[in-house]
């Protein structure tokens, strides 16, 4: 039985020189619009703090224009030390509709509430562009952020997708590649489980098989492969039972190879290949093997490369 393989999705390409001053002009220019905006606030938040009875009415803006670039600032360092923190990033954006809100109220006409209140909104809306950027760049550095799962899945196929979703969320499972992979082995090792056992397959099939059914590791050679997943008979009720149509003969035979056959197979195929193109997927389309057989071999293949780069001490070397 073969599987339908899933591509790799390719690396966005870094920055280049333009691109890179482009975009330090659009962060200046974004940093001065925000200012603009704060400033702007200014006259109206000094007047609502009068009105309030504020001793120095100046305070009251120039602490929460300050509170906000600070506050930014330091969800951007919690993200960048991957120590973020949720209820932080809502800081900037209460005191900005505090600002908003004071703004809006100086406003005489509608365009010039809106007027008033669009300018210090500015600032949160480029502090969660950049927040973003950072997060999306450090979750990929280390690893864990977590691939997004299509729109269009969600809207096609809600009740699977759902619960793609919750395996890759329980098992930590952050590449959508690989999750579609482990799904499309668990549909077929289904399939395998429902010819062999019936209707009735879950009844009947091994706890140690369901469970590792259900966790997405059990793939369809697993289950050929799998001793204690020999069939049973169904309970009879006088009835016989449906003779089932039977499978032509495959012309190819299965054999499950060992760790040993799959090593060696996989020095043959990456002989040529550098280090950083060596990975579970790329293996797994190679040699044809299980996702689980992949990893394996790709840590050892890693492993033993590690090692052949180390110096050899010689004995008996003039000291």
């Amino acid at each position: 039985m073969t599987t339908t393989t899933s591509t790799e999705w390719p690396a966005v390409p870094p920055l280049t020189r333009p691109e890179m001053g482009l975009a330090g002009v659009g962060a200046l220019a974004a940093a001065g619009v925000g200012a603009l905006g704060l400033v702007a606030s200014f006259d109206a938040v000094s007047e609502a703090a009068a009105r309030w009875g504020f001793s120095s009415p100046w305070m009251l803006p120039v602490g929460i224009d300050v509170a906000i670039p600070v506050f930014t600032v330091a969800n951007l360092l919690l993200i960048r030390m991957d120590m973020a923190l949720a209820w932080v990033r809502f800081v900037p954006w209460v005191l900005t509709l505090v600002t908003c809100g004071l703004n809006v109220a100086a406003g005489h006409g509608m365009w010039a509430k809106v007027a008033h209140g669009t300018m210090p909104l500015l600032w949160v809306v480029f502090s969660e562009i950049g927040a973003h950027i950072y997060a999306v760049r450090i979750g990929a550095a280390t690893g864990r952020r977590m691939d997004k799962i299509r729109f269009g899945r969600w809207l096609l196929a809600f009740p699977s997708t759902f619960a793609l979703w919750r395996r890759m969320t329980l098992w930590e499972i952050t590449s959508y590649t690989e999750a579609l992979e482990r799904e499309k082995e668990r549909q077929l090792a289904r399939a395998e489980l429902r010819e062999t056992y019936g209707r009735r397959w879950r009844k009947h099939t091994p706890h140690r098989t369901r469970v590792l059914l259900k966790l997405g590791d059990l793939t369809p050679a697993a289950v050929d492969a799998d001793p204690t997943t020999e069939p049973q008979p169904e309970a009879s009720n006088d009835v016989a039972p449906k003779p089932r149509r039977s499978r032509k003969p495959s012309t190819k035979a299965k054999a499950t190879r060992t760790a040993a056959e799959l090593l060696t197979a996989a020095r043959e195929a990456t002989a040529t290949w550098p280090d950083e193109a060596i990975n579970a997927e790329k293996i797994r389309t190679a040699l044809r093997c299980s996702a689980a057989n992949s990893r394996t071999v790709r840590d050892a293949l890693l492993a033993e490369r590690t090692e052949a780069r180390r110096p050899v001490e010689f004995e008996g070397a003039a000291a």
